[in-house]
């Protein structure tokens, strides 16, 4: 009986991995990917005393840019299918990055938490782009609130922004059995970076969206949100408060009753759809 306690955390610390490890690609994997690949990424790193941001980027940058801002957890990988859309390939610079605390984006041990800092890191991931052309920003799940600060903050380098799944309800944030033995040291000893990070990220996060309630009436450009309807992570209660705090911009709203969390992934033809018809906007401006 005295085992139990240590065989609990042990048979949670294995959930957890297991969960998201299908979800994780190795470099291996990647150039394998890639090896057969006409079009490969090209890799950077931008750092400074307070920051590293490490980014993904195809095609030419003299094409305006799409920029891509992944979920927790995750990394730059995680929108292969839209990096290797030739049609997206054809008229963006397309820039994928891993967030501040996540992938090639670790400095220091503290993980990055709140939604402006990491807006002003991954907002350093557009000077890559020589176009002088406004950017299409997609976020998707945690991504989505960094991505629509950073168009907050970023108003002049941003022309249209694309919600997926996101949670940016402060009343809604959904926790799990799991959740709080997340945040136990003993069993973070044992999880990967990128887990304890989300961790933290999801424990801050209802503060973080508080703070960003004041924000939204200062969204002065073209939105859409996308929200699926069987959407275990992500309440999809927050599709009508996205319609609440962006009653007064100009914003297509998206409901697909039988989607899950995964939009990107489940709708790929839709979001290439709606992404090339923000560029279409885009060329306008």
């Amino acid at each position: 009986m005295k085992h139990l306690p240590f065989l609990f955390l042990l048979l949670l610390t294995l959930a957890l991995t297991g969960c998201f490890r299908r979800w994780r690609m190795t470099e291996n994997d990647i150039r394998e990917h890639y090896a057969n690949r006409p079009v490969k990424p090209v890799y950077h790193t931008l750092e400074n005393d307070t920051m590293k941001l490490f980014c993904a980027s195809i095609g030419p940058d003299t094409l305006p840019p799409l920029l891509l801002i992944h979920g927790a957890p995750g990394a730059w990988y995680g929108y292969l299918r839209l990096l290797d859309d030739s049609l997206l390939q054809q008229r963006f610079h397309l820039i994928s990055v891993d967030r501040p605390g996540y992938g090639y984006s670790r400095k220091g041990r503290k993980p990055l938490t709140g939604i402006d800092q990491q807006a002003h890191q991954i907002a350093h991931a557009l000077s890559l782009n020589k176009s002088g052309r406004t950017a299409v920003v997609l976020g998707r799940s945690y991504g989505a609130p960094i991505a629509a600060r950073l168009a907050m903050l970023y108003p002049d380098k941003v022309k249209h922004l694309l919600m997926v799944a996101p949670p940016i309800d402060p009343d809604r944030e959904k926790f799990f059995w799991f959740s709080k033995w997340g945040k136990l040291p003993v069993v973070q000893l044992f999880l990967p970076g990128r887990l304890n990070t989300a961790t933290a990220e999801k424990y801050a996060h209802p503060a973080e969206l508080q703070q960003l309630q004041s924000c939204w009436s200062g969204l002065c450009l073209p939105v859409t949100v996308m929200q699926g309807g069987n959407d275990w992570l992500v309440d999809p209660a927050n599709l009508d408060f996205a319609k609440q705090v962006l009653a007064d911009t100009q914003t297509n709203f998206i409901f697909l009753p039988e989607a899950g969390h995964l939009i990107t992934n489940s709708h790929p033809d839709l979001v290439r759809e709606l992404i090339l018809e923000a560029a279409v906007h885009t060329d306008e401006r």
